[in-house]
C-alpha cells in the first residue's frame, strides 16, 4: 500500500490526467522532433528574409507546445501558418513583422469566431470523409515532395528556391541523408505500433512445446522500436552545425531579446489580410483543425478524437496572444500530429518535453540561434519531413469503396496542381454531391439505371 502511494506521488506531472506517460520517456522525446522538418525551415526563412524574431518566437511556441499538451493530452503540434509565410518570402515586396503579425491575427480571429459560435463544430461532423482524406493527403505528398527536393537539391531559403544538386559527399551531402533514411526505417519500420511486452511473452508460452513462433522477432522489433530514431538524428544534425562551421561557437551571444509590442498601421492590416489571410484560412480551417481532429481519432481510437471547436479556439488564442509581440502565426497541423506520431510521440508530455527546450533555447541562445539553424543539414531536415508526410498521406487508406476514393484522389489531385487546399476541397465537395445527386431516387421522375439500387446509398447523407 505505501508503495502504491509513493508511485503515486513521486513524480506527479507523468500522472497528470491528460498528459500520462503512454510509452517509454525516450520515446516521447524522440516524437517531439518529429515535425522540426517543417518548422526549422520555415522559422529559418522568416527569421532572415522577414528579420522573424527568432526568440521571440521560440519563447511562445513553447508556451503554446507546453499549454496544449497539458490541455489536449495528445501530442498537438504547433507549426507555422504556411501560407502566410509562403507569401510573406515569396511575394514582392516581402511582408514586414507587422504585417505578418496582422495576418495572423485575422486569421485567429477568424478561427475563433468559428469555434466560439460552433461553426467549426458543424463543418466537421456534415464534411464528408472522402474529402477530407483527399485534402490529408495532398498535404502528406506536398511534404513529401518538398522532402525529396530538400535530399536531392541545395535550398537557398532567402529565395526559396532550389539551387544545385546536392554533391554525395559533405557533410551535408546526399551519403548522410541516405543513412538516415537507412536508420529510421530500420529501427522504425513502417510507423507500426511498437510490439508489446505481453504480446512476447504470449508467443513465448505458445512456443513451448511446439513448433517455433514469431517470439524472437517480437523480441528484436521490440528492441528496435525503443531507439529513440528521431531524436537521434536530429542531435546528429546539431552536431554537424558545429562540425561545418567552428565559429558558431564565437557568434554565440547569451540571452533573449527584448520582447515588445508591435506597432500595426491600418496599411499593415490590409496588407496582411488580402494578401496573407485570406489564402491562409481555408487552409487553417481545413489542414489545422477538421483534418488534425480527423487523424486524432485514426491514431488515437476510443480518446483521441479532439473537439473541432477547442482545436479552433485553441488556434485563435495562441495567435491573438503571441502575435501582437511578433511571434510567428501558427496553428496545428495534421502533418506535425503524424511526424510526431511516427516517431514515437503517444501524449502531451511529448510536445511539453519539446516545449522546454524551447524555452531554454529561446532565453539561452536568444536569436543568436539562427546563426545554428542556417548550418543545420538541410538534407536531414528533408529525411524527418518525408516521413512526417508519407505519415500523414498514409492516414487516407482507409477508403471502403470506388466512390470514395474516387472522391479522395479527384480533391488530392486539384489541391496538389492548383497549389491550394481550398480549391481541392470545393471540388470534392462538388464531386461528392453529384455522386449522391445521380443515385437518388426522386419522385415524379424514373431515371433509366443498371440494375436496381435503393436510396439507402442516398439516406446515408453526408456524414462519412
Amino acid at each position: 500500500m505505501e508503495e502504491e502511494e509513493h508511485q503515486q506521488t513521486t513524480i506527479p506531472l507523468l500522472h497528470h490526467r491528460n498528459i500520462r506517460l503512454k510509452t517509454t520517456l525516450l520515446s516521447e522525446i524522440s516524437g517531439a522532433v518529429g515535425d522540426l522538418g517543417t518548422f526549422i525551415p520555415i522559422v529559418l526563412t522568416l527569421t532572415l528574409v522577414s528579420h522573424l524574431d527568432l526568440s521571440t518566437t521560440l519563447i511562445f511556441t513553447a508556451l503554446y507546445n507546453i499549454a496544449t499538451g497539458i490541455l489536449f493530452g495528445l501530442p498537438m503540434p504547433v507549426q507555422p501558418m504556411k501560407s502566410i509565410a509562403a507569401v510573406a518570402v515569396s511575394e514582392s515586396p516581402h511582408l514586414t513583422p507587422s504585417q505578418i503579425a496582422a495576418a495572423g491575427i485575422s486569421t485567429a480571429a477568424t478561427l475563433l469566431f468559428l469555434g466560439a459560435t460552433g461553426l467549426m463544430s458543424f463543418l466537421y461532423r456534415f464534411i464528408p470523409l472522402p474529402v477530407v482524406r483527399g485534402v490529408q493527403l495532398s498535404q502528406g505528398l506536398s511534404f513529401a515532395f518538398s522532402a525529396i527536393k530538400y535530399i536531392r537539391y541545395n535550398q537557398d531559403f532567402v529565395t526559396s528556391k532550389a539551387t544545385t544538386p546536392r554533391s554525395w559527399l559533405g557533410l551535408d551531402g546526399l551519403l548522410v541523408a541516405l543513412a538516415a533514411v537507412l536508420f529510421l526505417v530500420l529501427s522504425t519500420g513502417s510507423g507500426d505500433t511498437p510490439v508489446k511486452d505481453e504480446d512476447i511473452a504470449q508467443e513465448g508460452a505458445e512456443e513451448e512445446g511446439g513448433p517455433r513462433s514469431n517470439a524472437s522477432l517480437d523480441k528484436r522489433l521490440k528492441v528496435l522500436s525503443a531507439i529513440p530514431a528521431a531524436l537521434i538524428v536530429f542531435l546528429f544534425g546539431l552536431v554537424l552545425c558545429f562540425v561545418r562551421d567552428p565559429l558558431i561557437f564565437k557568434d554565440i551571444k547569451f540571452g533573449p531579446s527584448r520582447i515588445h509590442l508591435l506597432k500595426i498601421t491600418w496599411e499593415d492590416w490590409k496588407v496582411g489580410f488580402l494578401r496573407a489571410a485570406v489564402p491562409q484560412i481555408p487552409l487553417s480551417v481545413l489542414n489545422s483543425v477538421i483534418a488534425v481532429c480527423k487523424l486524432s481519432g485514426d491514431l488515437f481510437p476510443g480518446g483521441g478524437d479532439l473537439s473541432a471547436a477547442k482545436v479552433s479556439i485553441s488556434v485563435g488564442i495562441m495567435n491573438l496572444l503571441g502575435c501582437w509581440f511578433g511571434a510567428m502565426p501558427v496553428c496545428h497541423g495534421a502533418g506535425g500530429l503524424a511526424g510526431q506520431y511516427r516517431f514515437g510521440a503517444r501524449s502531451g508530455l511529448s510536445v511539453v518535453f519539446l516545449g522546454i527546450g524551447k524555452l531554454v533555447i529561446g532565453f539561452v541562445f536568444g536569436n543568436s540561434f539562427v546563426r545554428i539553424l542556417s548550418q543545420f543539414p538541410i538534407g536531414i531536415l528533408g529525411v524527418l519531413l518525408l516521413f512526417a508526410g508519407i505519415e500523414l498521406a498514409m492516414a487516407s487508406r482507409d477508403m471502403n469503396s470506388k466512390e470514395e476514393s474516387f472522391v479522395m484522389l479527384v480533391c488530392a489531385a486539384v489541391s496538389l496542381t492548383g497549389s491550394s487546399a481550398a480549391l481541392g476541397f470545393g471540388c470534392g465537395i462538388l464531386l461528392f454531391l453529384l455522386l449522391k445527386l445521380r443515385s437518388m431516387e426522386c419522385s415524379g421522375f424514373r431515371f433509366s439505371r443498371v440494375g436496381s439500387k435503393s436510396s439507402a446509398t442516398y439516406e446515408a447523407g453526408l456524414i462519412p
